[in-house]
């Protein structure tokens, strides 16, 4: 979760960190506070790094909150004091150290992640109230096996707090209908930089509700949201395509997020790869989607230039759908693609397991040492009228030899 921080903390100002005298006075504050979840001076090393690996620091406890009435009275208590600095915590894929506290309190928002779940129906919608501190792929299973119901909205990787994801935007290849997860929210508790617990949604306290979301975490710590959620379905049909030159590749990406809801796939992504049969880093064995799918590089026609584009695209299904059905609107859908021939990739598989794809990705970084490593990343939303210059000073100039890291390029709708 990208942290609330009552003071910005820089690593030359000691006269804004803690004193010697007031770490002595923790035990005071722990005893103060009155909370029902626990305070960590010993072991604070989780608190103390994110997944970007770019900055650690020493943070003066790690506090597992166990309601929201605890972080109420722990940003209350940096509030009122002149130096004490509290940062919120959910799983730490923040990149430059906003989940930290130099010297100050870490939440590790976790520990919060039982105290809601509710499905909830109002003016013919329904929703799911979750706790902030809840990982999405949890609400995913837990949506899915007792209701067959999910959200609309998703991360590409779901290992990310509720609170986490809504303080930053939430965009993946659902994005270009239903918009980032930022909204698909109807209410939110937030807990305020004065330490207040409020409810908030478009008609109450609208300027925190819209603050909130996507605010960083500079205007609270979400503790609860009321999420929207539909159906869900069985199944999905899962494709990747291949395109040598990008004009063919947005083109075909643009016509699919333009079309109405019912005559496009459901979800659309895509991604840029390095065309280097020398490159043992060059992404080619990644493209296909079966253990049984090879990736022929003699299919890739000789005007190609320094990088490839990989359009990943999916379908939804019900296991009661025909399959002559489903192969009768995926061919449908492909057929006015101008992807390069015989780079066709393609698998089904469930629901569930589609949405935490990238879990599989992370248990094998897990095992080779790669998920420790440093991270840096960069999003950014660049318009229609420039993309075309980026993918020629970006893509096929400076990034032609890859970054080590995906890629991604996809469309999205201004309007969304």
């Amino acid at each position: 979760m990208i942290a609330y921080i009552e003071r910005f903390i820089h690593e030359n100002d000691s006269e804004s960190r803690p004193t010697d005298d007031e770490k002595d006075q923790l035990p005071n504050i722990r005893h103060s506070l009155d909370l029902q979840g626990t305070i960590n001076c010993v072991d604070t090393g989780l608190a103390g790094k994110d997944f970007g690996g770019l900055y650690t620091c020493e943070p003066l406890a790690l506090i597992r909150p166990a309601s929201p009435d605890d972080v109420a009275r722990v940003v209350e208590a940096a509030y009122r004091s002149p130096n004490l600095t509290v940062a919120a915590r959910g799983n730490g894929h923040s990149i430059n150290g906003q989940a930290m506290s130099d010297g100050g309190l870490v939440m590790d928002m976790r520990s919060t992640e039982g105290n809601h779940f509710e499905v909830v129906r109002m003016n013919g919608e329904t929703f799911v109230d979750v706790s902030g501190g809840a990982l999405w792929e949890d609400v995913l299973k837990r949506c899915v096996s007792e209701y067959k119901l999910a959200p609309r909205s998703w991360t590409d990787y779901l290992g990310l707090t509720v609170g986490g994801t809504l303080s930053n935007a939430g965009v993946s290849g659902q994005a270009f209908r239903f918009g980032p997860q930022t909204c698909n929210v109807a209410e939110l508790d937030v807990v305020t930089g004065k330490g207040e617990l409020v409810t908030c949604n478009e008609n109450e306290n609208s300027e925190l509700f819209f603050g909130a979301l996507g605010g960083l975490g500079q205007f609270g710590i979400v503790t609860r949201a009321r999420v929207a959620v539909q159906p869900a379905p069985d199944m999905v049909r899962w494709i990747r395509v291949v395109y040598a030159e990008f004009e063919d590749f947005t083109r075909c990406a643009e016509w699919l997020v333009t079309r109405p809801e019912g005559e496009s796939f459901d979800y659309v992504e895509g991604f840029v790869f390095v065309n280097s049969v020398d490159d043992p880093a060059n992404g080619w064995p990644t493209v296909p989607l079966d253990p049984d799918q090879g990736f022929d590089p003699s299919r890739i026609p000789r005007t190609a230039g320094s990088v490839l584009y990989c359009l990943e695209v999916a379908l939804h299904y019900q296991k009661t759908d025909h399959p002559s059905t489903v192969d009768k609107a995926v061919n449908s859908l492909l057929g006015r693609l101008g992807f390069i021939e015989d780079m066709k990739f393609q698998v089904d598989v469930s629901y569930v397991e589609f949405l935490l794809r990238v879990k599989h990705v992370e248990v094998s970084a897990r095992a080779n040492g790669t998920w420790d490593a440093p991270h840096p990343w960069l999003n950014m939303f660049v318009s229609k009228r420039d993309i075309a210059d980026f993918d020629r000073v970006v893509f096929k100039r400076m990034l032609k030899n890859g970054v080590g890291g995906p890629m991604l390029v996809y469309p999205l709708l201004r309007s969304k």
